[in-house]
């Protein structure tokens, strides 16, 4: 199938650039502003307790079960009649939102807690209708909108920050392109050789981020995504883009120069490189895409997205950058100094002189010592991950500037604390019922209750109860008391809804999916690499490297995120928790890239040894050819995704770093080290399977070589 498509892209070379031109000219036209119809970050369960109990709550009342909004108005004395006409002016402003339910104020309620402990600010509570979340978005983005420059009026709640963290997004996205394109122009430079071939990458990932987007807004209007997924998409796109380009270009030039620029050399150039790039691309694809699995909003959009994002980049790398190839030639080289020119000719003759060959050597000849040092090292940096604590994405993640977070801290330490973040507590019996009166006067006897307001009614059916923790949400305490409230025997309906409760229900709602997805992630990376390789023991062995690499980079990041080490450095305050979603996400992502580099290695190590070499020798002959590949694929990439560890969204730092670091780690002890150490230790077990399994690889795998083409000689061993 590759010969023929290389025949194909040789023959049709410039119509297929044309053809991708134009596709990439349709993909910006409707792809860019898909944020527009993308909603906030996500991270509920509907069959959780917490998500129904709201939904029956909004059914009966007409309105959201939490404030949407807290606006604090700051404009002196409250007991002024100047002031009291100022919030009456704020709550006008508020009630004329087509999408607010109810707006409450202090001199509505006369609720001292609503008033500041200098009494010269109060705040009001805004109550948006039963809305979808994309079009409370634009709500709060207009109220926003409406009260900027109304410098003693500062908004937050729920709403208003998700608003400001879709807002930051963007501003943090155009700043990491600003930032990493530079450096992963001159470092393509560098790595590439030449001009010319630097600027494949970004050309090849610009074309698969743009076609991402077009694939997300339609998708849009079947699923609501998340914005924060677009994050993903230019980070991946750009990042595998640069691997795919490094891994063709590199081979191209390597089979040019054994046999000439020409079809021939595209042949062979897909044949291998190709087939890596399409086995790496299934293998990322369907490892990010077990996140589908998650009824999380934020998790599923990274699932889609990313295996969009992966196959996009591949179908470009096997298509359109072999067209590129065929009609450039041997202008690929084109535009390179000298001494850049001479490492480029070097580097397509690799020979077993090099330094990742005679690394590979010095590897073998201890090997055991060598895995023993790399294992240790890897479960060293991932004993802090044994202590890991999870929060959720609060206003808290947003940067000090942002209003949401000005305006919760200010609630925490101006106020009577936790009154905009009570325990809603929806009971199936009307307001002024002989059941809800019992239900109000067990929660009143559990330790660490604050307050309870009186009861709401909810239609004639149905009551609320706002029950104020003596302690923060979230914390241990708070958690507990709801694990309380919901053990309450009741002849009715009582159920549990607000900050604490939904964070505990995604705990429990992540922790009953995690399972299949560790499986589908496994079983993708075992059955891939098997077909690939024709062994069993390879995809075991990296699967438990993975595991090993994984484990490293959380306990990197809860040294860093958790403890509150390089907060200076990377502008952070420490929460003393990770997102509670990151751990599952940089398991994906981790399994998926550590996966691709994997399949680029084994896949030469594979080639060396049918082409006749030793076992020691194949690994060594591999790590050289792809030594210096997958270090520079390996920096380019984690420069393109690292630099979202410039966001001023905590938990997109997490994300950025911790994939750069997954990146990194592989590239390094895994695959420079420990793949050697251990291949030399299994030996020709490397390659073992069941006979029933390899008659099966041998039906269904495809070989290296395909007939009608000269393989590559292997260099001189004299």
């Amino acid at each position: 199938m590759l010969t023929r498509l290389a025949s194909f892209i040789d023959a049709q070379g410039r119509r297929v650039l044309l053809v991708a031109v134009t596709v990439a000219a349709i993909a910006g036209a409707f792809g860019f502003g898909v944020e527009k119809h993308m909603s906030p970050y996500g991270a509920s369960d509907p069959a959780t307790q917490s998500v129904r109990a709201e939904h029956r709550f909004e059914a009966a009342a007409g309105r959201k079960i939490d404030p949407g909004i807290v606006a604090i108005v700051s404009a002196g004395d409250i007991g002024s009649p100047a002031v009291q006409r100022r919030v009456e002016q704020v709550v006008t402003q508020l009630r004329a939102e087509p999408d607010v339910a109810s707006v409450a104020s202090f001199y509505e309620t006369h609720d001292s807690a609503m008033v500041s402990r200098d009494r010269r600010s109060t705040y009001a509570v805004v109550y948006f209708k039963p809305r979808p979340d994309l079009q409370l978005k634009n709500a709060a983005q207009r109220i926003e909108e409406r009260f900027a420059g109304q410098h003693d009026v500062r908004l937050g709640g729920e709403e208003i920050a998700s608003a400001q963290a879709n807002t930051q997004v963007g501003h943090d996205l155009a700043h990491a392109e600003l930032l990493a394109f530079p450096f992963i122009f001159l470092l393509s430079l560098l790595f590439f050789r030449s001009l010319v071939a630097s600027l494949i990458p970004p050309l090849i990932g610009g074309l698969a981020i743009v076609m991402t987007f077009l694939a997300l807004r339609l998708v849009s209007n079947f699923t609501d995504l998340s914005v924060f997924a677009l994050n993903f998409v230019t980070g991946m796109g750009l990042g595998l883009a640069i691997d795919y380009s490094l891994f063709m270009v590199s081979r191209y030039r390597e089979e040019a120069a054994t046999s000439g620029f020409g079809l021939q050399a595209l042949q062979r150039a897909l044949q291998t490189a190709g087939r890596t790039i399409l086995f790496s691309s299934l293998t990322v694809a369907a490892a990010v895409a077990s996140l589908v699995i998650f009824p999380q909003r934020f998790l599923y959009s990274m699932g889609i997205a990313g295996a969009v994002v992966a196959l996009v980049a591949a179908a470009l790398a096997l298509v359109v950058l072999p067209a590129l190839l065929s009609v450039l030639g041997p202008r690929i080289n084109a535009l390179a100094p000298k001494r850049l020119q001479r490492a480029a000719d070097r580097d397509a003759r690799p020979a077993q002189s090099g330094a990742w060959y005679r690394l590979s050597r010095f590897v073998t000849r201890r090997p055991g010592r060598i895995a023993v040092l790399c294992t240790a090292l890897l479960i060293a940096l991932g004993l802090p991950f044994t202590g890991i604590k999870f929060i959720s994405v609060t206003a808290s993640v947003l940067p000090n500037s942002a209003s949401a977070r000005q305006v919760d801290e200010a609630l925490a330490h101006e106020f009577p604390p936790n009154r905009t973040s009570p325990l809603q507590v929806v009971v199936g019996a009307p307001a002024g019922s002989h059941e809800v009166r019992a239900v109000t006067a067990q929660i009143s006897r559990l330790p660490d209750v604050s307050v309870i307001a009186p009861a709401q009614a909810a239609g004639a059916q149905n009551a609320l109860l706002a029950v104020s923790p003596v302690q923060r949400p979230l914390s241990d305490a708070t958690k507990q008391l709801v694990r309380n409230v919901r053990a309450i025997p009741a002849p009715v309906y009582v159920g549990v809804a607000g900050q604490t409760a939904a964070f505990l229900d995604l705990e429990h709602s992540l922790g009953a999916h995690l399972a299949i997805v560790l499986a589908l992630i496994v079983a993708a990376t075992v059955i891939l690499l098997f077909l690939l390789t024709g062994s069993v023991l390879l995809p075991l062995k990296a699967v438990l490297m993975n595991a090993l690499s994984l484990s490293a980079v959380l306990g990197i990041l809860v040294l860093i995120f958790q403890d509150g080490n390089l907060q200076r450095l990377l502008s952070f305050t420490s929460e003393g928790a990770l997102d509670a979603t990151q751990p599952i996400f940089l398991a994906a992502i981790g399994f998926g890239l550590a996966t691709d580099y994997g399949v680029f290695l084994l896949s030469r190590i594979k080639e060396a040894r049918d082409g006749g070499a030793s076992d020691s020798e194949a690994v060594a002959i591999g790590l050289e050819r792809t030594g210096r590949i997958v270090t520079a694929a390996a920096v380019l990439f984690a420069v393109a995704i690292g630099a979202f560890a410039t966001s001023k969204l905590v938990f997109i730092k997490e994300l950025g770093l911790g994939t750069a670091l997954a990146v990194l780690i592989d590239a390094s002890i895994i695959r420079a080290l420990l793949v050697p150490s251990l291949m030399e230790l299994l030996g020709p077990w490397n390659w073992w399977a069941p006979r029933p399994l390899r008659r099966l690889h041998d039906r269904i795998g495809r070989q290296q070589s395909r007939p009608g083409v000269t393989p590559t000689p292997e260099p001189s061993r004299a």
